[in-house]
């Protein structure tokens, strides 16, 4: 009995260390994410939407660049704050993260928070996370 249960616990675990060597991600690709983002927020937090632009990517840059008017709009905003909700692996390894900012109108001084999806891609050309989801959509339901 003791025997079928080492071995049931031993298969377990390499059942799970199957499946976590499954994921698409490498560790240093993790890493890169993990640092992208990160950087990424801080741009949106304390930066401006001209800087969050070199995040986008390249191919959404040079099929639908944001206009001078939409960047216009977002230098009306203060962004207050900026906090990761959840983060999922999706197919194709991409990842899919959601995130509250907090917004501030400069005219009006109200603030409210909108969350937003955020899909990163990984590049192995480039060997860099791409933001695929666009700028931030901060004015959902007005």
């Amino acid at each position: 009995m003791r025997r079928l249960i080492q071995f049931l616990i031993c298969s377990l675990l390499l059942l799970a260390s199957a499946v976590a060597s499954a994921d698409d991600l490498s560790r240093k690709q993790r890493k890169l994410l993990e640092e992208t983002q990160i950087a990424y927020g801080a741009t949106i937090r304390w930066g401006s939407m001209d800087d969050a632009i070199g995040y986008l990517d390249p191919k959404q840059r040079k099929e639908k660049p944001p206009t001078e008017f939409e960047l216009n709009r977002y230098a009306q905003l203060r962004v207050s704050s900026y906090r990761e909700r959840s983060s999922a692996s999706l197919d194709g390894g991409q990842v899919e993260r959601r995130v509250e900012i907090g917004v501030i109108n400069q005219n009006t001084q109200a603030e409210r928070t909108v969350v937003v999806v955020e899909r990163w891609r990984w590049d192995p050309e480039a060997k860099r996370w791409w933001q695929t989801a666009g700028l931030p959509d901060l004015w959902k339901g007005q």
